[in-house]
């Protein structure tokens, strides 16, 4: 499982990040990423996430 971040919906307003308290979200080129190896996969990020655009996926 891991955390995914569809590119086409997210917006960049930077909310996950604020909300993720691994530190494993971060903005590059405008657009959240999720860097895996740090995520705990607690999945705060998901109900933070203001336009629906982050999901755990298998």
């Amino acid at each position: 499982m891991e955390i995914h971040i569809d590119k086409e919906i997210c917006t960049g307003c930077g909310v996950c990040v604020e909300a993720c308290p691994a530190d494993a979200i971060h903005m590059e080129e405008g657009l959240a990423v999720v860097s895996h190896e740090i995520c705990d996969l607690d999945g705060i990020c998901i109900p933070a996430c203001p336009v629906e655009a982050i999901s755990l996926q298998d």
